[in-house]
């Protein structure tokens, strides 16, 4: 029986059947107070006899600021990895299972698969009271006596040998403190996925404390923009179809007059200032796809609860223009006494319009544009022509096609990706490397990006949300979009929202930005970005051209903590 423990960087993908490349005894791993450091330590107990008994290990990690979270790496399936023509720089292009979803270890005890690399998730939360310094840190596997046997039974073993692992990590807590995000980032936090999935009614109470937990997750990652359902978002639903309702608004329709009820939007402010979430974003005033008809929209009425606006009202009705005349100042106001004001909410009008939906999108833009003077308005589109036309003046290109944007030199210029960008461009889907995904923080750095949208936290339905999902289950909503595409959290048991390596990844981007902004505060821009071109070895670093290999990231966050320490 062979047994093998190691360490390796955050940014490997541990396959079971392939060794992944091992991290230098001794390495060291930068970090920050109020930031985390991750590592993971890989596992696996080649078992060549039948029937044999397989060892169980406790881990005993010492020697840090503070303990680690540990959490295990699951495999989880992907019918759908990619889309035909992906490029050359994925891990695999076939279905399978992938390494994603993360547990809490329980009872830091490890189970190991005869025959399989598995790994656990080292997570280290540094305290903003951490003593700065540099900490070795111990990490042991000792050999337990109860054993697991090819049954998956726990059985008493005292004659095994006691067999120990040991690792070391040099873990350095830097005496510099991070600069608050400055990246606005939002991910589409979807609170009617939460209800299909846990079976809850629609803000009830049970599914009130599900949202807590999943707007706390969602802060935990950076996240400091909200998709607030005023009424229910009108993403990625079919034609004539509706998502359930989980409209915060209370409307009343009265001999064509509208007067609104505030409570529930009240208590989601509630819980984004609880954790810590300062921006709130509306949900978009016309459907997807070029603003053609009016979103979803429940009223109370003479005749009952009934739906007033939908799919079978136009964009450019004049009753939603009456309607939006009362409801808009009604909000902004409600929204101004809650402390969020017009520098903290963000407004738009319809997702990913094509050129195609000009004149529609111009008869919406209409509708609305008095109404939201002053305002921030965003929307993720592709053609810099609805910029150049002056219909939207913070526009959110995707980042294959953001270049004519950066030509045009918007200041306060956004990105997103989604299923779309799976050629050169970074992306976190399952199959790319975890670089592709961490690349994304030193380009948001070098081309001043100011926000960054996903439409996918939680999407927990299949394509055109025309039905339920297991995510653990499906990862591709219904074979539509790439794994790894449509959600970036898991929904736990009791409403306990479970982190991907996507997620911790993407969290790592984000502190590898805050870093060079802070380096370039002590040393200035220029030096910053020759310091990215050295370690890159390439003199333009973009979004269609970046360093592949992972190894680029970890130096250069060392070589970016380094020069900010000894400028301290």
């Amino acid at each position: 029986m062979e047994i093998e423990f190691f360490l390796s960087s955050s940014l490997e993908k541990v396959f079971p059947c392939s060794r992944p490349a091992e991290q230098e005894r001794g390495a060291v791993l930068s970090v920050w107070r109020g930031a985390r450091a991750a590592v993971q330590l890989v596992y696996r107990v080649q078992n060549d006899v039948r029937g044999q008994l397989i060892p169980s290990f406790a881990l005993e990690i010492t020697g840090g600021p503070v303990q680690p979270s540990l959490r295990s790496v699951e495999l989880v399936p992907s019918e759908l990895p990619c889309y035909k023509g992906a490029d050359e720089n994925y891990l695999s292009t076939e279905p399978g299972l992938y390494p994603d979803l993360l547990r809490p270890l329980e009872g830091n005890l490890l189970h190991p698969i005869p025959n399989q690399y598995r790994s656990v998730w080292m997570s280290w939360e540094i305290p903003m009271d951490a003593e700065p310094g540099t900490y070795t840190v111990s990490i042991t596997a000792r050999a337990l006596e109860e054993w697991r046997t090819p049954l998956d039974v726990l059985v008493r073993n005292p004659d095994a040998p006691r067999q120990v692992f040991e690792n070391q990590l040099t873990l350095r807590v830097c005496r510099a403190e991070l600069p608050p995000q400055k990246l606005l980032h939002t991910e589409w936090f979807y609170a009617d996925c939460l209800a299909s999935y846990y079976q809850v009614e629609p803000l009830s109470e049970r599914h009130w404390e599900i949202i807590d937990r999943f707007i706390g997750e969602a802060a935990r990652h950076g996240i400091n923009m909200l998709l607030t359902p005023v009424f229910t978002p009108p993403l990625d639903t079919a034609v004539g179809h509706e998502r359930p309702t989980v409209q915060l608004v209370e409307v009343f329709e009265e001999d064509g007059r509208f007067r609104f009820g505030f409570e529930k939007l009240e208590r989601w402010t509630a819980l984004c200032r609880k954790h810590g979430i300062p921006n709130l974003e509306i949900t978009h005033f016309f459907t997807q796809w070029g603003a053609e008809a009016t979103p979803k929209i429940m009223a109370h009425t003479k005749e009952g609860y009934q739906r007033i606006f939908g799919w079978d009202v136009p964009a450019a009705d004049p009753k939603y223009r009456e309607f939006l005349k009362a409801f808009i100042p009604a909000l902004r106001a409600r929204l101004e006494e809650l402390g969020f004001d017009r520098d903290h909410v963000w407004f738009h009008l319809s997702d990913e319009p094509a050129t195609d939906k000009l004149d529609s999108y111009h008869a919406a833009r209409r509708q609305v544009v008095d109404l939201l003077e002053g305002c921030l308005v965003i929307d993720a589109l592709s053609d810099v022509q609805f910029y150049r036309e002056g219909l939207i003046k913070i526009p959110v290109p995707a980042i294959n096609h953001i270049r004519p944007f950066l030509e045009e030199g918007i200041e306060g210029l956004w990105s997103y990706y989604c299923c779309s960008q799976y050629r050169q461009v970074p992306n976190r889907f399952f199959a790319m490397p975890s670089a592709r995904n961490r690349i994304m923080g030193v380009l948001w750095y070098l081309n001043r990006i100011a926000g960054f949208l996903h439409w996918g936290f939680n999407f927990y339905y299949r394509q055109y949300s025309l039905g339920n999902i297991n995510p653990f289950q499906v990862t591709d909503a219904g074979h539509a979009f790439p794994s790894g595409d449509p959600f970036l959290v898991y929904p736990g048991e009791e409403g306990e929202p479970l982190s991907s390596i996507r997620a911790e990844v993407q969290d790592d981007a984000q502190l590898d930005l805050r870093a060079l902004q802070l380096l370039e505060s002590l040393a200035g821009r220029e030096m910053v970005e020759q310091l990215v071109e050295q370690e890159a070895g390439m003199s333009c670093v973009a979004f269609e051209e970046y360093p592949r290999d992972a190894r680029f990231l970890l130096a250069l966050r060392e070589r970016v903590a380094g020069e900010i320490e000894s400028r301290i």
